[in-house]
């Protein structure tokens, strides 16, 4: 019935690629967007995309086609638009169309792996929010073999500064490599547990995030996302949309 009655603001603006729905809902607070040539402060309202006419900051707002891409960073680039320091971030990696989306996943400068890009901050969110418990898996090389009990310390969880810790899952890959999935995001958080449990990370992978995965991608390379990877992506979304 939602569709009859229009859509949020916040989400519609998320949809459209403006920013992510909380960062939308800051927009509409600080008098930043107008629906028909009124200003909205209001969180609640509902537009209809294919008739209000909806602006930011006075530029018409359209709905966007969804875009949906997967990016390897590589080490020593940054998950961010820009870098005070004068660091390389990974928007150098794509054309300057792609400069535009949001990034989803961050990784810290050391760390590599699958960051995904796209214009779609409503499905974003249900993929960065940690109430939706989306797996992020990484592949951890070690310093030294890590032991049985320290394994099976990690899916218990590890007391952090911020919080305990847990992996969802764990397994041993051979040798020094880990392979664990966790369901948050916190900063560093993978480095952390390892450091609490005395083992240092030499490399740090994330080849899955939800349901895409990053397969055989070459490092500092990205591709487009597949029909089947946007319908898991949908599939992420709609489960979101049910527990909400």
């Amino acid at each position: 019935m939602e569709e009859l009655r229009g859509i949020r603001l916040q989400k519609f603006l998320s949809q459209a690629g403006v920013a992510s729905r909380r960062n939308s809902e800051e927009l509409i607070v600080g008098g930043r967007v107008s629906i028909n040539g009124r200003l909205a402060t209001e969180l609640g309202v509902r537009v209809d995309p294919k008739k209000d006419d909806v602006r930011v900051d006075g530029k018409r707002i359209r709905p966007a086609k969804s875009q949906w891409y997967a990016l390897n960073k590589p080490r020593g680039f940054m998950s961010t638009r820009s870098d005070p320091e004068g660091r390389r971030t990974l928007y150098e990696l794509v054309p300057a169309p792609m400069h535009r989306l949001f990034y989803v996943g961050r990784l810290d400068f050391d760390s590599e792996g699958l960051v995904l890009l796209t214009n779609d901050g409503d499905t974003a969110h249900r993929l960065l929010h940690p109430r939706y418990r989306v797996d992020r898996e990484y592949d951890v090389e070690l310093k030294e073999q890590i032991d049985d009990a320290a394994l099976e310390q990690l899916r218990r969880g590890v007391q952090l500064d911020d919080g305990r810790a847990r992996a969802h899952t764990v397994r041993r890959k051979g040798g020094r490599r880990v392979v664990l999935t966790l369901r948050e995001g916190r900063r560093r958080e993978v480095r952390r547990m390892f450091a609490e449990l005395g083992y240092d990370v030499i490399r740090l992978r994330r080849v899955r995030y939800g349901p895409i995965r990053l397969g055989d991608l070459p490092t500092g390379e990205w591709r487009e996302l597949d029909e089947r990877e946007l319908n898991a992506l949908r599939r992420v979304k709609r489960a979101g949309d049910d527990e909400g």
